[in-house]
């Protein structure tokens, strides 16, 4: 005769009945979080992911066993709202500073950025009514002496991050890893202003900016800290036949960050100007950044960047070719060009013969005139 199994007592059930009870509740609210709609479930999931990150290891075990799972820390970090952020600093930076409080606040930004304020057109923080006109500065004439023996010069002050030619269509963001060409630029317009021929299905997006036989494609990539100058100059000798906006997110693109997001050059808010030099085609992008609060173009009064709205994947264009100009708008080498409003990156895609050589070496500092590279 088999024995019946001991039935389990009042408290034992009592005490079970109490264990599922938060698991059954979480069960509930998790169905109802999976109802939401994507931006609500993201908002409702931050301050439990948030925590799952910042509590000691093991603390919220429990609700993976009812069918919750973090956010990654890479889309946390995406759902961020950079650009509100960096629209608020902006504000902030334009807002006029006593004078009594000018010099402190100053000095603490040269001392935390270890900037040089020796190299400064002046040099009395008094003059500087707000954050946005230091950021701004004016560099001495004979800070920045212009290389002239090399075709192309550095437009700006910043760490090397990577550079060589452009393989495969794809770009170096940092050492490893690679953003898409086309990504970057956006697709082919089929405009006779733009100095490249149009788009053909059976090339490769990389063959078809170059428009020379015989001749490369090269990128450079410079990070700007926020301790740099930060306004940039013309690369070299070319003309700008049309500008390319790209709306998008404000994430840093310090060189730990641009290790950790893939493609996130290709993610960030950027203003692409191309054109033609004496070798070919000739690009430089500005790519915004976390508390940016705008890329400006000295030649382009139309282009606003960090906008309150914008349509993910958009971009709108400026032909510089017009009726009354043919060919564009002709820059010198070390003409300025543009300024950030904070630190961020400058990527040039240029086409030039297969015997140029960059004259550098990745991670190392550089200042605006100095020589990326010649024939």
């Amino acid at each position: 005769m088999c024995q019946s199994e001991k039935q389990p007592g009042p408290e034992l059930q009592a005490a079970a009945k109490w264990l599922y009870f938060p698991q059954l509740a979480l069960r509930r609210r998790l169905g109802q979080l999976s109802c939401m709609s994507r931006p609500a479930l993201k908002l409702r999931s931050w301050p439990l992911t948030i925590l799952y990150y910042l509590l000691p290891f093991g603390a919220l075990r429990p609700l993976s066993q009812v069918g919750w799972r973090p956010m990654s820390r890479v889309s946390l970090y995406k759902s961020v709202p950079t650009r509100l952020l960096s629209r608020a600093c902006g504000r902030l930076n334009q807002v006029e500073l006593p004078s009594w409080l000018r010099r402190p606040v100053y000095s603490l930004y040269i001392w935390t950025f270890g900037v040089n304020m020796t190299e400064a057109a002046v040099e009395d923080l008094q003059h500087y009514r707000n954050l946005s006109e230091f950021f701004r500065r004016k560099l001495k004439p004979q800070a920045r002496p212009v290389c002239g023996l090399h075709s192309v010069i550095s437009p700006s002050d910043g760490k090397i991050l990577t550079f060589g030619q452009v393989k495969n269509s794809e770009v170096e963001q940092v050492k490893g890893v690679t953003y898409s060409l086309e990504s970057f630029l956006g697709p082919r317009a089929c405009t006779e202003d733009l100095p490249f021929p149009p788009a053909s299905s059976c090339d490769s997006f990389r063959n078809q900016l170059v428009t020379r036989e015989g001749n490369e494609l090269y990128h450079c990539v410079i990070y700007l800290a926020p301790g740099d100058y930060h306004c940039f100059h013309s690369p070299t000798d070319w003309t700008v036949s049309h500008r390319r906006h790209f709306p998008g997110s404000l994430m840093s693109v310090n060189p730990g960050m641009a290790r950790w997001i893939k493609e996130l050059f290709c993610h960030n808010e950027r203003v692409v100007l191309t054109g033609d030099w004496k070798h070919g085609f000739f690009s430089l992008t500005a790519v915004g950044a976390t508390n940016v609060g705008s890329i400006r173009i000295h030649f382009d009064q139309d282009l606003h960047t960090n906008s309150p709205s914008y349509s993910k994947g958009s971009y709108n264009d400026l032909s510089f070719v017009t009726h009354a100009n043919k060919e564009g708008i002709p820059m010198r080498k070390g003409e300025p060009l543009g300024e950030f409003n904070l630190g961020s990156t400058i990527v040039l895609i240029f086409e030039a013969p297969k015997d140029f050589n960059f004259r550098l070496k990745a991670g190392q500092k550089i200042l605006f005139g100095e020589a990326l590279g010649s024939l």
